[in-house]
């Protein structure tokens, strides 16, 4: 899928997100290399540290679902505006989906894609095990 493609299927699936606290809904899809897209949303807990961000939704739903590597993921929120991954979904994504580019709407209100490792330049690693 194009990048536009990408954003507008996350902000569609954005709808569905529980956000009772913020009222941001947000909506994440991992596209794998078949072509399959795997959807998450923000789900939103009393306890703010519960929360959980849509990208991380998506990731999780991919590796539950057995994806194949992750070549994209799109983020969007239900009302359109400017969103970027934060940083401990950039870190998961680093982990989960090193070589995907991320697709978010900019401030100006243009599509923008990154790789993975432009919105996370020096990544946490453990060491080899």
């Amino acid at each position: 899928m194009s990048a536009a493609e990408l954003v507008a299927a996350a902000e569609r699936l954005a709808a569905r997100a529980h956000a009772p606290y913020s009222g941001v809904r947000v909506g994440a899809v991992a596209e794998d290399a078949r072509g399959i897209l795997h959807g998450g949303v923000n789900v939103e807990s009393g306890s703010l540290g519960l929360t959980l961000c849509a990208e991380r939704a998506a990731l999780a739903r991919a590796v539950a679902d057995g994806a194949a590597p992750l070549v994209a993921v799109g983020v969007g929120r239900a009302d359109g505006a400017p969103i970027v991954p934060c940083g401990a979904c950039r870190q998961l994504l680093h982990e989960l989906a090193p070589a995907a580019r991320v697709a978010h709407r900019a401030g100006d209100g243009e599509v923008r894609e990154r790789a993975v490792a432009e919105l996370l330049p020096e990544p946490f690693s453990l060491p080899p095990a």
